[in-house]
């Protein structure tokens, strides 16, 4: 949808784009847009199409390895006598936490008769409070997945927990007399008080074995920084909410480094703009990739991975320059003469000194630890420590390291390991290539790998044990200065085990309790009396204090000026930097077999069911390449293939590689899917190497991107336009423009008088249902659309389908670029149903299949629909989608079993739409009038609303003028999209504002 703003005293000339495709006019987006339909409409009963979406549909939403639907042992409640606290079809929410590496999220789990059904965060939680990511909606659909692990097997054959226990207790035995040499633990990284304690056990019982974590993904390089600056390992906090100014370099902390959730929120918080008086932060951003924390920026700069430390560098000497005592001695001094832009450093430091204790450097996870030694003794000398950067302490945790892996595998190769048991990760596909970990496994004699697939390592292990999801286990974590425990919401649904009970008998020689070792680790954290109510209290908030971590202070600046002696940063060299990303959909593979997280476009790319070469428009000229053609990258005589994706906001010279994707053992979904680059990841270049060569190679490869369907052509907004002016889908200016203008939002309708083609008909309802989307707050993370798809049972339909233009999310995520091609700007804007009042949906149904509501809602009878699609044709927003296949035939009855209840499962040759959660509605309105008083503001909350962890979306209803939705569509910046139709859609914006600094408006 473009969108062009002319003849306005605002930005004038600012052209909307949504790809590259759609800049030139190509004549493939031509046809995308012009098609009333996606490609293939009426190939309904096309056979291979059928069988590959019941494959697909198989993992993502039969959810056929389930057996039963059962509770925690502890909690088992028989309903031969209905308890008093159960009522059938009313749901009950627990609280619990999600383990998440060395991260935790505070969650709130529905659970329908014993059925855990959606996720939600929980508001008294540190990190989630109250709001969620992706991955945390998507957890649902992991521990339904039928390709998990279900009974333990030994060298590919069928066995039981007792065998692996009896084989266990001869190598317990063994190792006890040798005080443990030759064993080995290998965990993925943790912050969890029990497990710390576990491992604490097992190094006094086998003193001479060893505990290794690691993780691909991992915030090791931050780690080695806290330590070698305070003596302590650590981590880093930031308080975004009371910083005026931020620079961020290479860190995406909007979605993808650790802390995201609340980092946005906080954010945020000092963003949020109800009037020209407000105030603003102001975002600066260097990287290599487009992020969406980079399509926030105020400012961004293009800078390959590899020169952000001299970038950091050369900032230090501006900001010495300018009368700030950095006190890092000479490790920087060979970056006073640089070739940054001059003009972009002097405005960032003089803005940075101007808000000393209310400003944030930050470097992200993927930088190496010089670099963040260096931000913090910037940080340090803008006096922001103990302020809006915080150090703390968890000693329950066990870190990534690289360097141990490589130290294990080593001594594996040596021979010197006899017993390896593996903890929940996937060292063989995620371990650097340059460690050849499968082969060196293959040496050791006794070898156990806890999982929850069948996954790569359990090729390549004797004893593959199932592993329990943490909504079917009890557990605890620690960290942001607070404890939670995880509870179990179900008994577990296979014969699985979870990695606390997993490291008890390898540590005791003895099946234990996840239940008892909880509590055991507990009785030392709870005060001794009042044990019980104060446990009981936790599992009733899942969160407690934590009075163990504490604040650490810098030894600075002499051990800081020692590490960067001995640890200078040093120039990007070579043609090609290749970055290894984590991804937004798989993260480091345990998504993979998640067809929600496939099939969620990527924030910035749009892109579906694949990862590609994101490179830039002149990285692709120089090799001859265009998108979707492939090249091949090698290094060491390994090689790995994908297609090429141009992404505008790329650095020159650098090539993005997603991680996660090209599984072989995963699951349905994963296997095959994408492409594994892990075999050109090597321990010396983990994160980004230039050692790498690229070459073209004959041949295409395509790709599944949404970034141009179901949008409105040129000529179809021209027809409406106003003036000769286009209408504006979407709204921004900065923020001195918006004092100087209140009213810049106004839009072509409010500025001119519209005849309306319908009798007006004041509705009669109590309620009347509205949404408004701060387009200043959405980042993009699409946490709402992955919500959506869980509360309302939205199906999963694969590559092929996607292509043709039938992806079913209700709710999208339009991301417009404006500006340089090369260097764009961002705006994201959500769209689902907007409920017009004067919906042209309703006027053509020739069966009253979409109808409107007493209370405003544009309403769907799927049992009335006859799939005329009609209405779609009709909608200017595009936003309704149309089920080309019968999701539901041929599904077992267990599948209902796996779904929300309170939603209808949808059948062949129907209409879907966003429905403001009516079933949410009539939740809210039973329950008020169940406590004899009247349905207040906030007592409806949409799923989308839950989950934002900005804010951005408020819904409530506008017939009460103290609501929060109608304060905030009384604010000046609100807008109707396509308000020039006169449609008068309930769902508006507010408009979008940036906060440049002035020294840079003009600069280019």
């Amino acid at each position: 949808m473009p969108s062009i703003k002319e003849n306005t005293e605002l930005t004038p000339g600012k052209t909307y784009w949504r790809s590259l495709d759609q800049l030139a006019d190509t004549p493939e987006f031509r046809e995308m847009v012009q098609r009333e339909f996606p490609e293939g409409a009426s190939e309904l009963n096309n056979p291979v199409s059928r069988r590959k979406f019941l494959s697909i549909m198989g993992a993502s939403m039969a959810l056929a390895g389930l057996t039963s639907c059962r509770r925690p042992v502890e909690k088992i409640i028989p309903h031969v006598i209905k308890p008093e606290d159960v009522t059938p079809g009313v749901p009950k929410y627990y609280a619990s936490t999600m383990p998440f590496g060395n991260e935790s999220f505070g969650v709130v789990v529905e659970n329908h008769d014993g059925r855990p059904t959606k996720i939600e965060g929980n508001e008294k939680h540190a990190l989630s409070a109250g709001r969620s990511n992706t991955w945390m909606q998507a957890e649902m659909l992991n521990m339904y997945d039928p390709d998990r692990v279900q009974i333990p097997r030994k060298s590919g054959t069928i066995s039981n927990w007792q065998a692996f226990e009896s084989a266990w207790k001869q190598q317990y035995d063994k190792y006890l007399e040798t005080e443990g040499e030759g064993l080995a633990i290998l965990s993925e990284p943790f912050s969890s008080p029990s497990l710390r304690r576990l491992k604490d056990e097992f190094q006094k019982t086998f003193p001479r074995a060893r505990w290794v974590s690691y993780a691909p993904v991992s915030d090791e390089n931050i780690t080695r920084a806290v330590e070698a600056a305070t003596g302590t390992t650590g981590t880093i906090e930031y308080a975004f909410d009371k910083a005026d100014v931020v620079l961020a370099l290479d860190a995406d902390f909007l979605l993808m480094e650790t802390g995201s959730i609340k980092y946005s929120r906080d954010f945020m918080a000092r963003r949020r703009v109800s009037s020209e008086k407000d105030s603003m932060n102001r975002l600066y951003v260097a990287e290599a990739a487009m992020s969406i924390t980079g399509g926030m920026a105020d400012h961004r700069m293009r800078l390959r991975a590899g020169d952000i430390g001299p970038f950091a560098a050369a900032l230090a000497n501006e900001l010495e320059s300018q009368g700030l005592d950095v006190n890092i001695g000479s490790a920087v001094a060979p970056w006073k003469d640089h070739s940054f832009d001059r003009k972009w450093l002097q405005a960032v430091a003089a803005d940075l000194i101007k808000h000393k204790g209310r400003s944030i450097v930050l470097a992200g996870r993927s930088q190496p630890s010089n670099v963040h030694v260096l931000v913090a003794a910037i940080n340090e000398a803008l006096r922001n420590r103990d302020r809006t950067v915080i150090y703390r302490n968890n000693p329950d945790s066990s870190l990534s390291s690289v360097d141990d892996l490589k130290d294990l595998t080593d001594d594996m190769d040596a021979g010197e390991i006899t017993g390896l048991i593996i903890l929940g990760n996937n060292p063989v596909y995620q371990a650097p290539s340059d460690l050849n970990f499968e082969q060196v496994l293959s040496q050791v004699a006794f070898t156990a790998h806890l999982g929850s697939h069948a996954d790569e390592t359990a090729q390549a292990v004797q004893w593959l044990l199932p592993q329990s999801h943490f909504l079917e286990s009890w557990g605890d974590v620690s960290g942001n200065g607070s404890r939670g425990i995880v509870q179990p919401l179900i008994a577990p649904l296979f014969n699985s085990r979870s990695a606390l009970e997993m490291a008890a008998l390898i540590v005791h020689g003895k099946a234990s309790s996840g239940h008892d070792l909880v509590r055991e680790t507990w009785a030392g954290i709870l005060p001794e009396t009042g044990f019980e109510k104060a446990w009981r209290k936790t599992l009733h908030d899942g969160v407690h204090t934590n009075s163990d971590e504490e604040l650490l202070k810098l030894r600075y600046p002499e051990s800081i000026q020692t590490y960067l002696e001995n640890n200078r940063i040093f120039a990007n060299s070579g043609v090609h930097e290749i970055i290894f990303k984590a991804s937004a959909s798989t993260y480091d593979g345990r998504y993979a077999n998640n067809g929600w997280m496939q099939e969620l476009p990527d924030s910035i790319t749009k892109l579906t069911w694949d990862n590609a070469a994101l490179m830039s428009r002149e990285t692709a000229a120089g090799l001859g390449v265009k998108n979707q053609d492939l090249i091949e990258l090698s290094l060491d005589n390994r090689n790995v293939r994908l297609p090429v994706w141009i992404q505008p906001g790329m650095a020159d010279g650098s090539i993005a590689l997603e991680i996660g994707y090209g599984r072989k053992h995963a699951g349905r979904i994963a296997n095959g899917t994408g492409v594994d680059v892990n075999p050109v990841r090597q321990r010396d270049g983990m994160d980004f190497s230039t050692r790498i060569s690229v070459r073209k190679l004959s041949g295409s490869y395509a790709l599944a991107c949404v970034q141009d369907h179901h949008g409105a052509d040129e000529e179809l907004l021209a027809q409406h336009a106003i003036q000769d002016r286009l209408p504006e889908l979407v709204r921004e200016a900065t923020l001195a423009e918006y004092r100087e203008h209140p009213e810049f939002a106004m839009g072509l309708a409010e500025e001119e008088s519209l005849e309306n083609m319908w009798q007006d008909v004041e509705l009669e309802g109590k309620h009347q249902w509205g949404m408004s989307i701060d387009l200043n707050a959405c980042t993009g993370c699409s946490s709402c659309t992955i919500a959506c798809q869980s509360e309302n049972n939205i199906p999963v339909i694969g590559k092929e389908e996607v292509m043709n233009g039938r992806e079913m999310h209700w709710l999208r995520m339009d991301r417009y670029y404006s500006g340089d091609v090369d260097d764009p700007e961002v705006v994201v804007q959500p769209v689902g149903c907007q409920h017009c009042e004067m919906a042209p949906c309703e006027q053509v149904c020739p069966v009253a299949a979409t109808t409107h509501s007493e209370e405003g809602l544009n309403q769907m009878a799927y049992n009335r629909c006859v799939g005329t699609r009609y209405c779609a044709n009709n909608c200017p927003y595009k936003v309704r989608r149309f089920n080309y296949f019968n999701f539901t035939k041929d599904l077992p009855e267990i599948v209902q079993m796996a779904q929300n209840p309170d939603v209808t499962v949808r059948f062949r040759g129907v209409m879907e739409k966003c429905t403001y959660c009516v079933q949410r509605i009539e939740v809210g309105r039973i329950t008020a009038k169940n406590e004899g008083r009247e349905l207040a503001d906030g007592d409806v909350v949409s799923a989308c609303q839950q989950a934002c962890p900005t804010d951005a979306i408020v819904f409530g209803d506008l017939k009460d003028p103290e609501s929060r939705v109608s304060r905030v569509k009384e604010q000046n910046r609100d807008y109707a999209m396509l308000g020039e139709l006169n449609l008068r859609p309930r769902t508006s914006y507010l408009a979008k504002l940036r906060n440049p600094n002035p020294a840079l408006e003009q600069h280019t």
